[in-house]
């Protein structure tokens, strides 16, 4: 399917799968090669992602593994003004999204750097690291919604449910409720490695192509995730073939946009998969 998002006032083309690439101002990503900590790492990885054919940097300051540690708001925000203000100062033209849950740390990254998308990965709110849940008073929205319907940029919806069914259903409320606050550029992440095992996973990428239903965009991450190599072996650090196979079935489920740490490699598959699926007899 076609999508497009509005980003800089422009149209942003998706007919084309995009690659988003990681960029994380934390000490303890579970993957090392993303983390960027000094001004000298954070231009390093901002140059790399864009000259590897990344259209996207998706920027976070805190870690979401299992067992991260909880990271205060001010904590939050100094590392991310740290790092946008390199970004921003290196690639002043690259798409950037920030990942986070906090609604006052939208806020900044939007009003203070002009940060493109807001990439919340609570669900909407129903929960925050470490678990924390966020969900807002019955009748209320999450606060989040509010914050980027204000803010008026692009929004990454983020499913923590365990079945492709509780998916759907949670992906349909929201974003009514997103549609009903005036956000207009909805993309749906359904979460793979966030409340869901092994199993759950695999299960939803088998019927991914089933979220076309609610004709929206689809980020996918599964880049170097434990669903690798708790399948066949190895860690973090060897995942990067099992991340190459993963995408390649994500593309063909119907995925728009793939998160990864390895930009290059993830080009390099839109790129193969584009050419295969254009390919005509002559």
């Amino acid at each position: 399917m076609s999508f497009s998002i509005t980003v800089k006032q422009k149209l942003f083309d998706l007919s084309t799968p995009r690659v988003m690439g990681i960029l994380n101002a934390t000490p303890d990503s579970f993957y090392a090669g993303s983390r960027a900590r000094t001004e000298k790492q954070i231009a390093l990885r901002t140059n790399q992602i864009v000259e590897q054919g990344g259209t996207m940097i998706d920027v976070g300051a805190f870690s979401t593994r299992p067992g991260a540690e909880q990271v205060s708001q001010d904590e939050e925000m100094k590392r991310l003004r740290k790092t946008l203000a390199v970004v921003h100062r290196e690639q002043p033209e690259a798409i950037v999204s920030v990942d986070t849950f906090r609604p006052e740390v939208a806020q900044m990254c939007v009003e203070e750097f002009g940060v493109d998308i807001i990439n919340d990965v609570s669900d909407g709110g129903l929960t925050g690291i470490a678990n924390v849940p966020l969900e807002p008073e019955p009748g209320e929205l999450p606060q989040i919604f509010h914050t980027v319907a204000r803010l008026g940029v692009p929004y990454i919806l983020m499913s923590v449910q365990p079945t492709l069914r509780d998916v759907l259903l949670g992906f349909a409320r929201k974003v009514s409720q997103l549609r009903t606050l005036g956000v207009k550029d909805i993309i749906l992440d359904p979460g793979f490695g966030f409340g869901k095992t092994v199993e759950d996973n695999y299960l939803l990428l088998n019927e991914m192509e089933k979220m076309q239903v609610l004709d929206l965009p689809t980020l996918v991450g599964v880049s170097r995730k434990s669903m690798i190599y708790k399948t066949v072996g190895g860690n973090a650090d060897t995942a990067l073939n099992g991340t190459t196979v993963l995408h390649t079935i994500a593309l063909m489920k119907g995925a728009n946009i793939l998160r990864v740490h390895d930009v290059k490699e993830a080009v390099e598959v839109i790129a193969l998969y584009s050419r295969t699926m254009s390919a005509t007899t002559p």
